[in-house]
């Protein structure tokens, strides 16, 4: 079989991921190492290669996961990386955890004493905060209460805890209000590590920075930065600017399979949802939904030919759509740009989430494994 069928293909840039991660370091503090979040195959970018990269070459240590699978792929890919599971594993998979190194987020005292029965020897730990996520992690009124509760989990046998963090809600907005809410969750985890220090606990690391703070709210008494959606090139809020020369690693192409002239009254795709007013040149694209390009972009989205925006007609199909190309010298066989630059224009993957209604981060991990990654550069 061929490396790869020449019909919808993501083409992927180690060199700009190279290049957004030397733009991440010049934004942390020297005391702060970048944690790659790696999880969902690496935002749909395909984690073998991008962990490989990373590792190999930008000299990235730390990488962040979301379950065991994850943490075992990565581990394959980078024999010495420090890896960290930010969600829940399953206490009976406790072993596993040990025997890949990997370190496990503790989400509660009552899961650490569960995860610790289930072992006879130290599994590495960082302990969650729920400083005003509301999704995992101890959750208390004050600081003091909330070291109190990592000091009784830390006396736990089989538990080597080795650091705290937490998540921000609302770090990508510039609402004085959400600046605020972010300030208390900042406050919260610092006053509890400065507290832990204070009662003789010095723990290797505290970290709070998502992809949101590192670019707008960066603080160097974090010891890692989190960086997800802005290591891949994208918005972690489409209204916010991120710092310059980070760009898009990730570009979807497919091929036009079928040009042809319809009438004044002919119909377009499913549904009849649209009806050519006036003779129209139509070519059919080898892409559809079930590769990851949404249907609610039906009549919607606009797809690059030879540089030029050319509108979708009727309804995204599950393996193909149709556009009005009038105005593009277009044949079969041309290769057209669904996200990335052609010419002097670019679609990204932010540009499409905000036509129907989602974040960049849930177009490039929706973009289906029949999809094959290209890696160039």
């Amino acid at each position: 079989m061929k490396p790869y069928l020449k019909r919808a293909w993501a083409e992927v840039s180690l060199s700009q991921l190279k290049t957004n991660v030397e733009i991440i370091k010049n934004l942390n503090s020297p005391k702060t190492k970048i944690m790659a979040v790696v999880k969902a195959d690496a935002y749909g970018h395909g984690e073998e290669k991008i962990c490989r990269c990373l590792s190999e070459e930008c000299g990235i240590e730390y990488f962040a996961v979301s379950n065991l699978d994850e943490a075992i792929a990565v581990r394959g890919f980078c024999p010495d990386a420090e890896i960290l599971i930010l969600g829940y594993t399953p206490p009976e998979y406790a072993h596993e955890i040990i025997q890949y190194n990997i370190i496990q987020g503790i989400v509660s005292a009552e899961y650490a004493e569960i995860l610790a029965k289930n072992i006879s020897e130290p599994v590495r730990c960082h302990i969650k905060i729920d400083t005003g996520m509301g999704r995992i992690g101890l959750k208390h009124d004050t600081p003091e209460k909330c070291a109190e509760e990592i000091e009784s989990i830390m006396h736990i046998k089989n538990l080597s805890v080795e650091g705290i963090y937490t998540h921000f809600a609302v770090a990508d907005s510039n609402d004085p209000d959400n600046i605020a809410y972010t300030d208390r969750q900042e406050k919260f985890i610092c006053d509890t590590y400065h507290i832990l220090i204070s009662h003789g606990i010095n723990l290797p690391h505290v970290h709070f920075m998502n992809s949101a703070a590192t670019c707008y709210r960066n603080n160097p008494e974090s010891t890692l930065s989190r960086a997800g959606i802005i290591l891949y090139g994208l918005h972690p809020d489409i209204s916010l600017d991120i710092p310059d020369g980070l760009e898009p690693v990730m570009s979807v192409k497919a091929v036009i399979s079928h040009v042809k002239t319809v009438n004044k009254g002919d119909c377009i795709s499913y549904g009849r949802t649209f009806t050519a007013e006036k003779e129209l040149k139509i070519a059919t694209v080898t892409v559809g939904y079930a590769d990851g390009y949404s249907r609610l972009l039906s009549s919607k989205g606009e797809i690059l030919v030879h540089g030029k925006r050319c509108k979708i007609v009727g309804r995204v199909c599950m393996d193909q759509l149709m556009i009005d190309v009038s105005d593009v010298d277009a044949k079969s066989g041309d290769i057209v740009t669904l996200i990335g630059k052609d010419g002097n224009d670019q679609i990204t993957a932010d540009e499409l989430a905000e036509m129907y209604g989602t974040i960049g981060y849930e177009v490039v991990c929706g973009i289906s494994k029949r999809v094959p990654r290209i890696y160039i550069d």
